[in-house]
């Protein structure tokens, strides 16, 4: 599962890593350090033009949580922050965005937390680790991972259905298995997009389960980097670069 991340690149950095225009509000994406569902995140979709075979990447922000579009209210994305990659394409809240509305959640690193062995005076409490492609002193790169995203509208609302403007735009993150070492912290894991199968994720035609998971890498400890950090980020009030510090080794 992947319940809390962090994403701090600006838009225009954002932007070009992704190779993606900034649709309206993007540029006011800012750091967040504590990323948590239902709020608003940066969230890179493709667009085809009416008259075109031609896609774009579009940069814009949605909410963490998808709610599909014939869902009675939004409440419902509270608990749809992750969809199981081996059952997307069979489940009615997320087969119709896997089909055709496929994204990239742009974000430095997500966090974990690890149950140590019980000692025999109970469970130790969980330790969060912090799970990049960067180093601790902030180099290296970023993170897509791959998601999918809704348009959402209450039924009731007099919305043209052309109208995009008016309509919530929820997102989720696929996971899979993590298998053997790489499920030491968790048992599941985002998947990774690398940068040379951008275009083929993104690509709003329907494409065969099997194509799609074979463009993709498991975000797992095993082939990312992984350390301590302060229980602070237990609490989604806390919000700042110091919930990525490495833990002094003890």
């Amino acid at each position: 599962m992947c319940g809390r991340y962090a994403t701090t690149r600006t838009p225009q950095k954002l932007s070009d890593d992704f190779g993606a225009d900034l649709a309206a509000g993007a540029d006011e994406i800012g750091a967040d350090f504590n990323m948590a569902p239902t709020k608003r995140a940066p969230l890179v979709i493709a667009r085809t033009a009416d008259d075109s075979a031609a896609t774009t990447r579009e940069l814009l922000t949605a909410k963490w949580g998808l709610v599909p579009s014939w869902a009675k209210d939004v409440s419902i994305g509270n608990r749809m922050i992750n969809a199981r990659s081996e059952t997307v394409d069979e489940k009615p809240s997320f087969k119709r965005a896997f089909a055709k509305r496929r994204a990239v959640v742009p974000l430095d690193g997500f966090y974990e937390w690890y149950q140590g062995p019980d000692t025999g005076a109970g469970k130790p409490p969980k330790q969060p680790f912090f799970i990049t492609g960067r180093t601790p002193d902030g180099g290296g790169e970023g993170l897509g991972v791959a998601g999918l995203y809704e348009f959402w509208k209450p039924k009731d609302a007099d919305v043209p259905d052309g109208d995009e403007a008016e309509w919530l735009v929820t997102f989720t993150i696929l996971t899979t298995a993590a298998e053997g070492e790489d499920g030491r912290l968790h048992d599941r894991a985002p998947w990774l997009v690398p940068t040379e199968h951008l275009d083929a994720w993104l690509d709003p035609a329907p494409h065969p389960k099997h194509e799609l998971f074979a463009l993709l890498q498991p975000a797992t400890p095993g082939r990312l980097q992984a350390w301590p950090v302060s229980t602070a980020v237990n609490n989604v009030r806390n919000n700042g670069p110091e919930l990525l510090r490495p833990l002094p080794a003890e």
